[in-house]
C-alpha cells in the first residue's frame, strides 16, 4: 500500500495541475440512486481482481463515531502536596503504575497541578500532583505554590509528602498550618523509607500534629498499597469539591514552541489561572486538561509542555515533558498551534506543525501575540506564511491576543470547521462519481506503456478522511495529490489532513 500526505513543495509545476471547471455542479446534479448502483457494479467487478483478506475487510468497513456529550458523577478528588523534591511525582507514578509524571532529581520539576485518572480496588477517583509549596516564594515559585494550595481547596482528600531522611523542615510546618485551615482529612506520607531500618526515623513526624505518619517508599513502593487502602476509607463515593465528569467533549490540545503563549490561552479561555504562566520559557512540563465551556460548547482543552529544538532533548525534564506532549497529541483530536507573530516563523514551528500532520489530527493556526504586531512585521508575516506556510493552506487561521483575550471567540468557529472535515464522511457512490468524472476530464498518463486505472474507490475511515483506490498500477505522487486537491475543491476538508492510499491490484489467473 502506498499512501499520499505529503504535499509539494511550494512553486513546484505539476503536470496534473487543472483549471476550475464546473465538477462541483457535475457532482451536485448526480442522481444518488444511480451513483449507489454504479458503485455496487464497480465494487462487483473487483471480484475478477485477486484481493486478500485486508481488502475484503476494508470493503465491508463502516465507522460510528457517537459525539454526544453526558455527565458522569464527580469523582472524587485526592491531593498530593508537600515542599519541592520529596517524591510527590514519584510516588503518583507509583499509585498510577506507569511513569506519567516527569520526575527529575532535581526541586521543581513540576509547576502546575495536573490531574490523572486513577484506580484502587476498583475505585476510581482523580489523583492530582502539584508543585512543590513554598512560603514566602516569588516568581514562578509564588504561582506554582499558589496553584499547589488551590488543588488542597479542591481536594476530597489530602495526602501530605515529607522527606523522612530530612525530617520536619520549617516550610513543613508551613504546610500543616495550610491543611488545618483547610479543614480536608490529611494523611501523612513518610517518604524514603526503603527499609525497616529507616522506620524510626518516620516515628519523628508525630510531631507535625497530623497523626500517624505513614512509611512509604515512591521508588520501590513499600507500604504504597497499605496507605492507599486506608485513604479509601476516608474517599467519598462522590466528589464533593469536583464538578461533575463530562463525557465526550472535543479534545484540543495547545502546541507550539516554548513560550508562545500556550499556558495564558488556556487561562484566559478558562476564565481563570489554570495553570502557571511565566515569562520563563519551559514553564509547562506535564500535559495539563482543563475541560472548558467556550461558545456554548463543553471542550477538553490539553495546554502541552514546548517542543524545543532536538538538541535540547537529550535529557532530563524536558526530554520527557516532549514524549507526553507528543502523547498528548495521540489523544486529541484536533491541535491548536501557536505561533508567536512577534518572531519569525522557525523551523522549529514547521516541525510541530508535521508532527500534527504525522499524527493526522485536525489542524488549527492561532497567531498569537497580534495586539503586538507593527505594520513592518505584518508585511513580513505574510510573506513568511505565503513561503512557509504553503502546504497547511487549507488549516483555519486565527489571530488573536492569550493575553488580552482579544479574538478568542474566533477559535471556536475554526475548532468546529476543523473537527467537522475531520469527521466528514464521503458516500462510496458519490465518492466513485467524483473519481469517474475526474479520471475522465483528466487521466493518468501512460506511464512504461502502461496506463494505470482507478477501478474503485471508498473513504476507508474518517478522523483523518482516508480514502483508498483500487487500481491496475502504481499511481504517481503528482496525481495522488491531484486527486486531493479536486477533493478539497469539491468537499472542502478545510483543517483537515487527507489521506489517499492505494492498493494495486492485477487481474486473476483464469484457471
Amino acid at each position: 500500500m502506498a499512501d499520499s500526505q505529503t504535499p509539494p513543495s511550494p512553486g513546484d509545476a505539476d503536470e496534473f495541475d487543472a483549471p476550475a471547471d464546473d465538477l462541483a455542479e457535475r457532482l451536485a446534479n448526480v442522481d444518488e440512486e444511480f451513483a449507489d448502483q454504479r458503485a455496487s457494479t464497480l465494487r462487483a467487478g473487483l471480484d475478477d481482481y485477486e484481493l486478500d483478506d485486508g481488502d475484503l475487510d476494508l470493503l465491508e468497513l463502516s465507522d460510528d463515531y457517537p459525539d454526544g456529550v453526558f455527565y458522569l458523577p464527580a469523582l472524587p478528588v485526592l491531593a498530593i502536596v508537600g515542599r519541592p523534591n520529596v517524591g510527590k511525582s514519584a510516588l503518583v507514578n507509583r499509585i498510577l503504575g506507569r511513569r506519567e509524571a516527569v520526575v527529575e532529581d532535581v526541586p521543581g520539576v513540576t509547576r502546575d497541578r495536573v490531574a490523572y485518572k486513577a484506580e484502587w480496588n476498583g475505585r476510581r477517583f482523580t489523583l492530582v500532583d502539584t508543585g512543590g509549596w513554598e512560603p514566602d516564594a516569588s516568581g514562578i515559585n509564588a504561582a506554582v505554590a499558589a496553584q499547589a494550595e488551590v488543588a488542597i481547596d479542591l481536594a476530597d482528600v489530602v495526602l501530605f509528602v515529607v522527606d523522612s531522611n530530612v525530617g520536619a523542615t520549617a516550610t513543613d510546618e508551613h504546610v500543616v498550618k495550610l491543611l488545618r485551615k483547610a479543614n480536608r482529612p490529611v494523611f501523612l506520607a513518610a517518604n524514603k523509607v526503603d527499609d525497616t531500618r529507616q522506620e524510626p526515623q518516620a516515628s519523628a513526624l508525630w510531631s507535625l500534629g497530623l497523626g500517624e505518619p505513614y512509611p512509604v517508599s515512591a521508588l520501590h513502593g513499600r507500604g504504597v498499597a497499605d496507605l492507599l487502602d486506608i485513604i479509601m476509607q476516608k474517599m467519598p463515593e462522590v466528589s464533593n469539591v469536583a464538578k461533575q465528569e463530562v463525557g465526550g467533549p472535543r479534545r484540543v490540545a495547545i502546541l507550539g514552541r516554548p513560550n508562545v503563549g500556550k499556558s495564558s490561552l488556556l487561562n484566559k479561555a478558562a476564565g481563570e489561572e489554570r495553570v502557571v504562566v511565566n515569562e520563563l520559557a519551559g514553564t509547562t512540563r506535564d500535559p495539563v486538561d482543563e475541560q472548558i465551556e467556550l461558545g456554548g460548547k463543553v471542550w477538553t482543552f490539553v495546554d502541552t509542555a514546548g517542543i524545543r529544538k532536538r538538541v535540547h532533548l537529550s535529557q532530563g525534564a524536558d526530554f520527557y515533558a516532549s514524549l507526553r506532549t507528543s502523547a498528548a497529541l495521540e489523544k486529541a483530536e484536533v491541535a491548536v498551534v501557536v505561533l508567536d507573530v512577534t518572531e519569525p516563523i522557525s523551523t522549529q514551528d514547521l516541525r510541530i506543525i508535521d508532527l500534527v500532520l504525522e499524527s493526522g489530527r485536525a489542524l488549527v493556526l492561532a497567531f498569537n501575540k497580534w495586539d503586538l504586531l507593527d505594520d513592518d512585521r505584518r508585511r513580513y508575516l505574510e510573506r513568511e506564511i505565503e513561503q512557509d506556510l504553503a502546504h497547511v493552506t487549507w488549516a483555519p487561521r486565527v489571530n488573536i491576543s492569550a493575553r488580552t483575550g482579544r479574538h478568542l471567540e474566533k477559535l471556536v468557529p475554526a475548532l468546529e470547521l476543523a473537527l467537522e472535515s475531520w469527521d466528514t464522511r464521503i458516500p462510496t457512490g458519490k465518492f466513485n462519481a467524483f473519481l469517474a468524472e475526474l479520471t475522465a476530464a483528466h487521466p493518468h498518463p501512460v506511464r512504461g506503456g502502461k496506463q494505470p486505472r482507478v477501478l474503485f474507490g471508498t473513504q476507508a475511515a474518517s478522523r483523518p478522511p482516508t480514502f483508498v483506490l483500487f487500481t491496475t498500477g502504481f499511481l504517481d505522487p503528482g496525481y495522488r495529490r491531484y486527486v486531493q486537491r479536486r477533493l478539497r475543491e469539491i468537499y472542502g476538508f478545510e483543517g483537515s489532513p487527507i489521506v489517499v492510499n492505494m492498493r494495486v491490484r492485477e487481474k486473476r489467473k483464469r484457471t
